[in-house]
């Protein structure tokens, strides 16, 4: 029988088992960038000889067992292919879960960051379960690095195992209501207030979008409602799409676009990720979660192409293709956040293949006119190895989401700058927050690399959590 979806007491054990204190005996493992590194001075002849024998180069990613002359390990070796390999690949460490015998390591090289190097390790160590055993994986332990946090660590690979259950969980087991329910385990765990507005509620509540996409499935639509800090603190506010599975809608997918579909909130998934952060570091805050969670679906009262909705701030809407809903949804969650002129309203989605085609998978796009906050999102971004790349607000496309019947149609005609138009839509309700960002990340990881493994990933939430922890004066 598979299992059930594990519980954020469970994962946090799992990983306090995977991280041992600093003094924990442990094989050592050194960091190599080439053949001729100064560090191999640091091995015994025999253990040189080995090396020598065995061609080893140093070559980015690659691990070599060394042998203890008694027929076991005496410890080994990771290649690092140069001394910027922390730019490169700055989860580089995360390739020894994969590559080590069972047992316990730990590093017995200078690290550019340890509290990364632990992470990468933590990160790559990641397996998704719930359907499938292990194999009989052994468990493959690191000793806390020398200058790393332990709390931070830990904290830090809670959230990215999190958000990788939800993106990686198959839409059958994860919609709307089950996204809820590991909004109120994060809520009920770290004592945060929850409200949800669902079905017709939405409608008497004015979140008439989000409605329209969600009320072709059985499965009812919601707005998922997080707050979290104290009340006098900045006002931070981040808006996650959760459209637990994209059809299409009438304007249907085809089989190979659909395929990947269950991912499609994994910016509810990365939202959820930063929340946990931010409240396991009670970081000094007044955090605000918003989710509008929807299935897009196919049946007789599924909103159409041409079909005009009237969004939460009263802008009408022409629906110029039905596969474009995640805007939709976000427009409303944006409104309602903006009523409160938040002092940071971040919108992360999983919203064009156009921001893939841009900058791939890797490198989600940043949007913001606020130069200062765009830099320090960036540099924070780089600083955790959690990238992003500046876009910008072309006022100049704004005109290509023109309507001759509505206030705005929510996409443009033609195939160019689709990622610019649709954050230029989502532009268009926000009004009073006095900060504003969206990113538009692909939450998935489509090839192994290290410290991420094939499957969901919630792009930008470390990177956000930093960016506070500097704002706020924390780190």
């Amino acid at each position: 029988m598979p299992s059930k979806a594990l519980t954020l007491e469970t994962t946090r054990r799992i990983l306090e088992h995977l991280l041992l204190p600093a003094e924990a005996p442990a094989l050592p493992v050194r960091l190599i960038a080439s053949a001729d590194d100064p560090a191999l001075g640091a091995l015994s002849e025999t253990e040189r000889a080995w090396v020598e024998a065995q061609g080893w180069s140093g070559k980015q990613g690659s691990v070599l067992l060394l042998p203890d002359g008694r027929g076991g390990i005496g410890g080994a070796l990771l290649g690092t292919g140069g001394k910027d390999w922390a730019v490169q690949s700055p989860l580089l460490t995360g390739v020894l879960p994969g590559a080590l015998p069972e047992g316990d390591y730990r590093f017995a090289s200078p690290l550019p960051d340890p509290e990364l190097a632990a992470l990468g390790f933590l990160a790559g160590s990641y397996r998704f379960t719930r359907y499938k055993a292990a194999n009989g994986r052994k468990a493959k332990r690191l000793v806390l690095p020398e200058g790393a946090s332990r709390d931070q660590v830990l904290a830090l690979a809670e959230a990215l195992y999190f958000g990788r259950d939800l993106i990686n969980t198959p839409a059958n087991d994860l919609g709307p209501a089950e996204l809820e329910s590991a909004a109120r385990e994060l809520a009920t765990a770290f004592g945060a207030g929850i409200k949800v507005t669902e079905g017709s509620g939405l409608l008497s509540d004015n979140f008439p979008m989000i409605h329209a996409v969600g009320r072709a499935s059985d499965r009812s639509p919601r707005l998922i409602d997080l707050r979290w800090g104290a009340e006098h603190a900045p006002k931070v506010t981040i808006v996650g799409k959760g459209i637990c599975f994209d059809t299409g809608g009438l304007d249907i997918k085809p089989g190979s676009a659909m395929a990947l579909m269950k991912k499609d909130m994994g910016g509810a998934a990365s939202a959820l990720a930063f929340a946990l952060l931010v409240m396991r570091a009670k970081l000094p805050v007044k955090l605000r979660v918003l989710i509008p969670a929807a299935e897009n679906s196919i049946a007789g009262n599924a909103f159409r192409p041409g079909d005009v909705l009237t969004s939460r701030n009263g802008m009408t809407v022409e629906i110029g293709n039905t596969d474009a809903e995640g805007r939709l949804v976000l427009a409303d969650a944006i409104s309602l956040a903006d009523e409160e002129a938040p002092d940071y309203l971040i919108t992360i989605a999983t919203l064009t293949g156009a921001a893939r085609v841009a900058l791939g998978p890797d490198l989600p796009p940043l949007y913001s006119d606020d130069e200062e906050m765009a830099e320090r999102l960036l540099a924070a971004g780089r600083a955790v190895g959690d990238p992003l790349w500046r876009m910008p607000f072309w006022p100049p496309y704004d005109k290509l989401l023109k309507s001759s019947i509505a206030d705005v149609n929510h996409i443009a005609e033609g195939s160019f700058a689709g990622s610019i138009i649709a954050a230029l839509f989502l532009k268009r309700f926000v009004h009073d927050a006095k900060r504003f960002a969206h990113l538009d990340i692909f939450g998935w990881v489509p090839r192994e690399q290290p410290g991420r493994p094939q499957g969901g990933e919630p792009q930008a939430a470390r990177a956000l959590f930093h960016f506070f922890r500097q704002e706020l004066g924390t780190s």
